[in-house]
């Protein structure tokens, strides 16, 4: 018994710990977050009312839960700024998510499908660029893409173009660099199932008269996609956010979330908008994994 409650005990820790890990990184700061979203702006420090203030007795704190307010939520489905912000970068996401896919299943399952000794290989290249700072790699970014860039250069030589090529501020820059910085993400949850599927599988299914192509379609795609749920997830979430990409890359006409939001913290200091821009941005953000989720068991009980 004693030796049983000695292995239980660490488990049960190890189960715990996620929650706990949770709840003081992600829950607490999203009360607080949540809690701004619902003041109102204000001249002061910090920028908004009311501040709770626990030595003020309860009086207080009743008169300060009373003065909140939905006020920023119906100001982001009125205004057309963040409107269009969210839609813009929810568009963005998605073309640049799949474009991501696209490139990066390929890549994917011919690192699969490579010896066992020159996989490691593979993986580490793609992993390289993650030892390079990501600020320094956007940066890297500009000046290849600049009017007397390497691009350009390469171009011109190879007189594919006779003059120069505008690149930067425009949606091709900043789709390349999204497409660049977030390719390992889509790469390695995909290779990571990929290299799971039994070879005996396809083996089989060409024993049984079925083509590489039908094989691929039938057996391959089918089971790589919880891999294709991993890598669209961790593409897709962090992308609609971004905003260093969008702000060295693209042009100023049309901002995206991430971009509405550091105006409105850090240039206009309204912090109960953008805590109420951040809060909605989370909900949207949170439906697919949630499908994602469903999904998943749903696979663990055909299983």
């Amino acid at each position: 018994m004693s030796a049983r409650r000695i292995f239980t005990r660490p488990a049960r820790i190890a189960a715990v710990a996620p929650y706990l890990w949770m709840s003081l990184f992600f829950l607490v700061p999203f009360v607080f977050v949540l809690k701004i979203s619902l003041s109102q702006t204000a001249i002061a420090q910090p920028p908004y009312l009311p501040v709770f203030d626990l030595a003020s007795g309860w009086q207080a704190l009743v008169a300060a839960f009373s003065a909140l307010s939905f006020d920023n939520f119906r100001l982001l489905a009125s205004d057309q700024l963040y409107i269009q912000s969210g839609l813009r970068s929810l568009t963005v996401a998605i073309t640049a998510t799949a474009m991501l896919l696209l490139i990066g299943y390929p890549i994917a399952y011919a690192m699969a499908r490579l010896p066992r000794r020159w996989q490691p290989v593979a993986m580490m290249l793609v992993i390289v660029p993650f030892w390079t700072s990501f600020l320094i790699r956007v940066y890297a970014w500009i000046n290849i893409l600049q009017h007397d860039g390497l691009l350009n250069k390469i171009l011109l030589a190879l007189h594919i173009v006779s003059t120069p090529v505008v690149w930067l501020s425009t949606d091709t820059a900043m789709y390349l660099g999204l497409v660049y910085s977030y390719l390992p993400f889509m790469i390695l949850p995909l290779y990571a199932t990929l290299a799971k599927i039994d070879p005996a599988l396809l083996e089989a299914s060409a024993d049984l008269g079925s083509s590489p192509l039908q094989s691929f379609w039938l057996i391959t795609v089918p089971l790589s996609l919880p891999g294709v749920g991993a890598g669209v997830l961790l593409c897709f979430i962090p992308i609609v956010g971004e905003f260093v990409i969008p702000d060295l890359l693209a042009g100023s006409d049309a901002l995206m979330i991430g971009q509405t939001l550091w105006l409105e913290f850090f240039t206009n200091r309204d912090w109960p908008v953008a805590s109420a821009t951040a809060v909605l941005l989370l909900v949207i953000l949170l439906l697919p994994l949630l499908i994602y989720d469903r999904f998943q068991r749903r696979q663990m009980g055909r299983a």
